[in-house]
């Protein structure tokens, strides 16, 4: 099923977000800490991964 919003179509599913996590995760990884947006995305990043704490392979250090 799919959910529409204006002219852009949703798939009911998770892969468009899992992408977009990833996208920010590589701007994460690739930012200069020195940056003044690093700190909050890499708690974006954990607030986010929040959702996976059940999942046998999440790491306590990804807590926000």
């Amino acid at each position: 099923m799919a959910h529409r919003f204006g002219a852009d179509a949703l798939l009911d599913s998770h892969l468009p977000m899992l992408d977009l996590v990833d996208m920010l995760a590589r701007d994460y990884q690739a930012m200069d800490s020195a940056d003044s947006r690093h700190a909050g995305l890499g708690y974006a990043l954990k607030v986010l991964a929040q959702s996976y704490a059940e999942h046998s392979q999440y790491r306590q250090e990804w807590r926000p």
